[in-house]
């Protein structure tokens, strides 16, 4: 028996998994302990529920595609609409270096996870999925690239593959960052800081007196802007003003996936709206010296991947993977490894081999495997035993944020055209 639901349904029940993700986040210590988002929590939970009905009743339940859709998309416009390309001058040389090593890594996963898929009788594309798409890209990625390569590659699941490996992504991407940090820094013959440094006024990032960042300038405050819950103070104007940004990158998104339908630059859709949002971003910024609000847009692009994962999640039939459990286990337990070995050796060294070295090296643990609150995480944890490091505060938030999602974008494009890998 199958239910289809409307639009105003599916909202209703997207909004009912939030809401049950943020309850279970707040009373589950170990959800929260590894940063897995709410709607993830709620989604898993309601996918579980749905695949036990129907395995009893043969109950499936289908939600609306468009809402789904809609959502995904205004969450990769937020990307492009926070990616302000002047900010690799406050990084400098080695935020481009991090972002050469980003790269690098990322290729290396998809190369690693098309290679072990083929070996283990797999399709090769199915790679991808156990690669960057979720390991890098996260849950918004893994949901957006399911559908494409389930419609138009023929891989039956990829949707429920990728979600369930984005979630075991996060949860190792929490596990390995510390270790390999404090693998490098005893290396160093760095002391962890007295116990009584993190019970005083001084903060372990900044290494100032917390007193004195009430006077630190807006600048300084925004180069950490991930690290403090600051208000959202947003008017009805904002609000109009943050929505058309977005209407036009979806509308753009949409021409450009119509116009280059069939010809060599056809792209999904989701990034020609992470793609416009770049263009906008930088016109209205540079050309029309326009202020943009980024706050507005990070709510906006935040609630979006809420309720798209939300409708996403409990949309899947986990019923699909049983065949799947072996192969994907050994690719994923070989993709651990080579994150560990990748940022302890190819990170640390090109980074400084220093201890801020170190902290980037735990970053990238971090949002290799999982999101860029984990590698915050990952960082926070280090910082606290063994001090500050504000280049690492710096220039990792700045490549997790959004320089990483087109990165990815691009090299997963590019690995999809490859012929014998269809």
């Amino acid at each position: 028996m199958e239910i289809a639901l409307n639009s105003y349904y599916t909202l209703i029940i997207a909004a009912a998994v939030m809401l049950l993700g943020h309850w279970l986040v707040f009373r589950i210590k170990l959800l929260s302990t590894f940063n897995i988002p709410e709607p993830v929590a709620g989604g898993l939970l309601a996918a579980f529920v749905i695949t036990l009905l129907n395995a009893t009743t043969g109950l499936q339940l289908t939600l609306n595609s468009d809402l789904q859709t809609t959502f995904m998309l205004m969450f990769f416009a937020s990307i492009g609409l926070s990616a302000d390309f002047t900010r690799l001058k406050e990084g400098g040389r080695p935020l481009v270096m991090l972002l050469v090593l980003v790269s690098l890594f990322i290729v290396l996963q998809d190369v690693i996870g098309v290679g072990l898929a083929a070996l283990l009788g797999l399709k090769p594309l199915i790679g991808l999925v156990i690669g960057s798409i979720t390991l890098t890209g996260g849950h918004g990625t893994a949901a957006a690239w399911g559908p494409v390569l389930e419609t138009q590659y023929g891989i039956t699941g990829a949707t429920s593959l990728g979600v369930a490996t984005a979630t075991f992504g996060l949860v190792f991407g929490g596990l390995i960052g510390g270790p390999v940090a404090r693998y490098l820094i005893r290396r160093q013959d760095r002391k962890p800081l007295p116990q009584a440094y993190e019970r005083t006024n001084i903060d372990t990032i900044s290494g100032q007196p917390r007193h004195e960042q009430a006077s630190q300038s807006e600048e300084g405050k925004r180069l950490t802007f991930e690290l403090f819950d600051q208000p959202r103070l947003i008017t009805s104007y904002a609000v109009i003003e943050t929505l058309a940004m977005f209407a036009a990158c979806l509308i753009s998104a949409d021409l450009l996936s119509q116009w280059t339908r069939g010809t060599a630059l056809e792209l999904p859709t989701f990034i020609w709206a992470l793609g416009s949002g770049v263009v906008i971003r930088n016109i209205l910024t540079h050309a029309f010296r326009f202020e943009m609000f980024d706050r507005a847009i990070d709510v906006f692009g935040n609630t979006s991947l809420s309720l798209f994962l939300a409708i996403a999640l409990v949309s899947l039939r986990l019923w699909e993977l049983a065949d799947l459990a072996g192969p994907v286990t050994i690719i994923l337990a070989v993709q651990v490894v080579a994150m560990m070995l990748y940022a302890a050796w190819i990170t640390y060294r090109f980074m400084g081999a220093n201890y801020d070295a170190a902290v980037i090296a735990a970053g990238h643990c971090g949002f290799g495997m999982g999101a860029t609150p984990t590698a915050i995480a990952n960082m926070q944890a280090v910082t606290d035993r063994f001090g500050p490091s504000y280049k690492a505060y710096l220039i990792v938030p700045l490549i997790g944020a959004f320089f990483v999602d087109l990165v990815n974008a691009v090299v997963l494009q590019a690995f999809t055209q490859i012929p014998f890998l269809q």
